[in-house]
Parts: C-alpha cells; structure tokens; sequence
C-alpha cells in the first residue's frame, strides 16, 4: 500500500520531508527519493522499513525478508525495488508498483501497456467466435488440449505433484499455409479464457546492433511474466530460424539471439504460441521444448463450404445464380482467401449499385486470389 500511496494521495507523504533540525537534513530513517518530475516524496525500501520497524533491529531484520527475490511480493510482480547506484544499503531502494497494480488501484482496469520500441506487440483481439472458426478434426482435439491446460494446468502441476518434473506454461507451434487460422486460433484461445493475446511486432524487436534484439525480447516477457497473457510471434521463423555454423562473428551473435530467446520462451510460466508457414524453418532446439506442434493444412471442401457459407450468411445478399457447393468444390482456398473473395464481392457489387453478390463477383475474386499465389483459374 506504501507503494501506491504517490499514486493515490500524493500529499500524503509530504510530512516525510520535515528536516532534522540538528543536522539541518532529512531524517535518514524516513528514507525517500525524488522523482525527476514528481515534486513529492517517493518511499523506498527504508521507508517501509520505518513504517513496519521503527527503531526495532529484529523486526527491521524481519522486513528484508519481504523484499527478498522469493518473496510473494518480488515473486507476484506487483512491487519492485529499483536503486541507481551499487554499493547502496539494500533497503535504500526505490519501492516501485508494477503498471499492473498501479491499473488495477486507479481505474479497476487491466492494464495494456502502449505499444512501442520498449513494448514491441500490440494487443489483438477479434468479434468472431469458435463457431466461425472451421478446422479439421485433429487440429480441433490439438487446440482443445491447449485451452485444457491454460485452463486447469496451474492445478494440475499442483494437485498432482507434478511441479518438480514438470515445466509451468505451455508452448506451441502452429504451422501451415498462410490464412488456414492460426492467428484467429490463438485470438479465441485468448477470448476463452479471459487473457489478452500479445501479437510480437518482429520488425521492432530484431536489430542489426549488439544486444538490441535481447533487450527488444526482455521488454516484452519482463511485463509478461507475472501476467495472464498468450504471447503470438507471427512469421516466427524470423526469431526462431535455425542456428548457423559460427564461421563469423555476425554467426555467432545470431546464434546468442537464437540461444537468448530458447531461454526466455522455456522458462515463460505462461503460453507461447509460434506461428510459422514451414515447420522446417524452426530451430530444432525449439521443436524439442514444444508441448505441441499443430499442423493447420489448407481446409477441404466440405470445410470451405462451411467457409463460403459462414462468410455470406445472409440470402438477401447473394444473387441466385450463385452456387456455393461448386465453388468450394472447384476452388482449393484457404479460409482467408475466401474471406478475400466475399470482401471483393461485396465491393464490386457495392460499386455497381447493386445490393446482391453474384456468381460473377465471386469468380472474379477466386481469380485475384490464385492470381495473388502465382496460380490460375
């Protein structure tokens, strides 16, 4: 509570400032720091060491156990202690509150930290549910088992004394041609269970200069770590390549990034999901440390007519010349695609003023489709 007291009432602390009139300086014993903007008193370690000890040498003994690393404050996240010089007394440490906690005080709200150089990845979520989410049958019993162990996994490692032989957190590769609904997949797993869903922005995460790209990954698990969070790298093979023979020094520091992230993602206590359009662009060492790798293969037909008809829903929409059951049948597209060809449609029709997709509208979007993949109708 200490901690937040400069968020909340500000003033608050503002007797911590009286002088020792026989040294004409601060009392030593009130601790404190000054921000570089906040005009007022910041507490720090020895200011809740005065709260909770006073002048007591065994209970202020007692409170450096509360800051200790395993401690439920340090361990939970909510409190960290920041100082800006070695060799300073433990306790002359900053108290500082995680954004979290600091979200959940002010506002009630979760807090989502603003996406930029020190946070590379944006929040993503979606209006659509399971239902409009078509997979074959395997890859349904994959993802169920996933959103089983997000659900219950934190009791089964403990319930069933599983904590010494097995890992926290759960990670996953999914794989296969673009637009079969991997994205959407890891949304929804998101939207299930209630946790916000991390797209990594791997454009602003790896840097060509030394020890850029470490620090890019740590600003995101750091915020992640004690957080319900699903962390998603798109086009993982950016990140996760496979390591090279070190034949320059440019190999090497690759590989360092390669060996730096293997850690990261195998001690995150939460879920990490990898989406790759070749599972063989994935370092080895990663295939090893998943707890699944899911194929999502380009849907069938019958699976694109549940597409085709969950994309254009509504009859008064669609011309009567339009016969769904061929398309799907005529026409291998992925479920993005075929999201594409509606979308086109429906701006063709738009265009010519009419209220109604035909069959035309929708043969010439297949066409900008397969055109767009180096295929022809």
């Amino acid at each position: 509570m200490l901690a937040l007291v400069p968020h909340l009432r500000p003033q608050a602390l503002d007797l911590l400032f009286v002088r020792n009139k026989n040294l004409d300086r601060g009392f030593t014993e009130f601790g404190g720091c000054k921000g570089r903007t906040h005009g007022g008193f910041l507490p720090t370690a020895e200011t809740a060491a005065f709260v909770l000890a006073g002048d007591d040498l065994a209970r202020r003994l007692a409170v450096f156990r509360l800051f200790d690393e395993d401690a439920v404050l340090r361990r939970s996240g909510l409190i960290r202690i920041e100082t800006e010089a070695t060799g300073e007394p433990a306790l002359a440490a900053a108290l500082v509150c995680s954004p979290e906690l600091v979200a959940r005080a002010t506002t009630g709200e979760r807090h989502k930290p603003d996406f930029g150089p020190g946070f590379p990845a944006r929040r993503i979520t979606t209006g659509l549910g399971w239902s409009d989410l078509v997979l074959a049958p395997e890859v349904q019993d994959e993802v169920q088992t996933i959103l089983t162990w997000i659900e219950h996994g934190a009791a089964l490692l403990r319930d069933w004394g599983l904590q010494q032989a097995v890992k926290p957190g759960w990670r996953s590769l999914f794989h296969g041609p673009p637009g079969t609904g991997k994205t959407l997949t890891a949304t929804l797993l998101g939207q299930a269970v209630g946790a916000d869903v991390y797209r990594i922005d791997l454009s602003m995460v790896v840097s060509k200069y030394i020890g850029e790209t470490e620090k890019n990954l740590a600003g995101v698990f750091d915020q992640a770590q004690h957080r319900h969070w699903i962390l998603f790298f798109d086009e993982a093979d950016a990140l996760f390549g496979k390591r090279t023979s070190t034949s320059s020094s440019n190999d090497r520091y690759a590989n360092q990034e390669v060996s730096y992230l293997l850690q990261r993602v195998e001690d995150f206590p939460g879920t990490v999901i990898l989406a790759s359009n070749l599972k063989g662009n994935i370092d080895e060492a990663f295939a090893r440390r998943f707890q699944s790798i899911v194929y999502f293969p380009m849907p069938d037909a019958e699976q694109r007519l549940q597409l085709w008809r969950g994309l254009l829903s509504r009859p008064e929409r669609v011309h009567v010349d339009v016969d769904l059951p061929a398309l799907a049948e005529a026409h291998e597209l992925s479920g993005g695609a075929i999201a594409n060809v509606v979308r086109h449609g429906a701006v063709t029709a738009l265009r010519a003023g009419r209220t109604r997709i035909t069959a035309l509208d929708l043969r010439q979007g297949v066409a900008r489709e397969l055109r767009k993949e180096g295929r022809t109708v």
